[in-house]
């Protein structure tokens, strides 16, 4: 059984579930050269998972360009304002679902692409979340991130994380850089495809393969 429902992450992102939705895309010309980065590697064919997908917008976005997407995400709320937008244009193709990435009930080698979009660093272990991702993904399918990597940017705030996160002002952050997170993907028996970073304090965008 699920226990989303007592853990501090579910309920931080639930508290700011609304206001999440609400704020605009901090940096749109950034975001949209993503999404045309991704459809690169999408195809109608192809069944995609999401893990981490918020308030839904990516997915739905994607959802014309690929046969379905099944996106989860720890926030009931999150998922509660994605269930309306997708409902609100139309969209049929995704499938929105309660549970953690560990939770998921999915076969070995069943997806041909995986998105985790501002997810990696939110997470209590990113190297068992990239070993669950590559046993899902296909041969040759593609695992793409777009991930924080404070440990470049922000040196100390591996020292404020954990007191923004006892006073509830912070999630759960994981401090590592760029080059841990490719290590990471690396030894995981990824190739990376693509990396891309807008900026010194700009998360790091990746598309790395599994081998055929």
């Amino acid at each position: 059984m699920s226990t989303l429902a007592q853990d501090p992450a579910a309920k931080f992102w639930d508290r700011i579930a609304q206001r999440y939705s609400n704020n605009p895309v901090a940096d749109e010309a950034t975001y949209q050269k993503k999404l045309r980065i991704t459809r690169e590697y999408l195809s109608p064919e192809m069944e995609v998972l999401e893990f981490g997908c918020g308030t839904g917008s990516t997915a739905i976005t994607h959802a014309p360009h690929v046969k379905h997407i099944r996106a989860i995400d720890i926030s009931a709320k999150m998922l509660e304002i994605a269930r309306g937008k997708a409902a609100a244009q139309g969209v049929e193709n995704v499938s929105f679902e309660h549970c953690t990435l560990d939770e998921l009930q999915l076969p070995a080698q069943s997806v041909d692409v995986v998105l985790g979009l501002s997810i990696l660093h939110l997470l209590e272990d990113h190297d068992a979340a990239i070993a669950r991702v590559h046993a899902l993904l296909k041969p040759g399918g593609v695992f793409v991130s777009s991930t924080a990597c404070i440990a470049d940017a922000m040196k100390f705030f591996k020292y404020i994380a954990p007191i923004g996160r006892a006073l509830g002002l912070l999630p759960l952050l994981e401090i590592f850089g760029v080059d841990d997170l490719v290590a990471s993907l690396t030894a995981a028996g990824f190739t990376i495809e693509q990396q891309w970073q807008p900026g010194k304090r700009k998360g790091v965008f990746i598309v790395a393969k599994k081998a055929g």
